[in-house]
């Protein structure tokens, strides 16, 4: 998991008609909305389809205008909340993403992607104690979560709280044993504790679970060093 990439998706409440279309077709939808607006510009519904488009196509500044258009009448709206707050997340606008974040959260307190996208922002922003506050909200809310211990576990590695970042990989792949990329960060995270002969041993046990040992090569020479 990269902490400098927000990769919260953005198709919440169903907002989207259709999923893994190519650009083209994005752009074809995008044309359509355009012309569904003409006729009915007051509709809701219809903003917040080109809104998630817009996030689709990373149109982020189209997306909060439309957005906007929606909280001005429903300053409830929890899809054009949370889609704003993920457009001024990418523009770098994390203060203005908090305050979408905390009205949506306000309303739906258990909500995974915005607590997690709540976390990143306060993490830009440089408020430490606010993102491990939401991290831990986020474990407490979630226990059978693996996404929720490994944002932790980012967290607390970017921190170099390393005692407690190893507790929360190894809660993340008791929940999820298949998932190679919480597997490796385990043994980033053990050799930067210094324990090479407890991360050549993690590297070991994935090979014998059939991850191809070549694709581990990096980790293995460190290991060696």
């Amino acid at each position: 998991m990269k902490s400098s990439t927000f990769i919260i998706g953005v198709c919440l409440l169903g907002s989207l008609s259709a999923y893994g279309q190519s650009l083209q077709q994005w752009r074809d939808s995008l044309s359509v909305l355009n012309r569904q607006i003409e006729t009915s510009p007051y509709s809701s519904d219809l903003h917040l389809r080109k809104a998630a488009v817009n996030l689709e196509l990373g149109q982020w500044d189209y997306a909060v205008s439309e957005c906007g258009l929606v909280l001005d009448k429903e300053p409830r709206n929890l899809a054009a909340l949370f889609y704003r707050a993920f457009a001024n997340n990418n523009l770098r606008r994390y203060d203005l993403a908090c305050n979408d974040y905390e009205t949506f959260l306000g309303i739906a307190p258990y909500n995974m992607e915005a607590r997690l996208g709540l976390a990143y922002s306060y993490r830009k922003l440089g408020r430490k104690a606010a993102a491990m506050d939401e991290m831990n909200r986020l474990v407490e809310q979630f226990p059978d979560s693996a996404a929720a211990y490994a944002a932790r576990a980012d967290f607390e590695k970017e921190q170099k709280v390393y005692g407690a970042a190893l507790y929360d990989w190894e809660q993340a792949i008791r929940l999820a044993p298949a998932n190679v990329d919480f597997r490796i960060s385990r043994v980033d995270v053990l050799l930067l504790m210094g324990k090479k002969k407890e991360a050549r041993v993690a590297l070991d046990e994935m090979v014998g679970s059939g991850v191809p040992k070549g694709i581990l090569r990096k980790w293995y020479d460190k290991c060696s060093k």
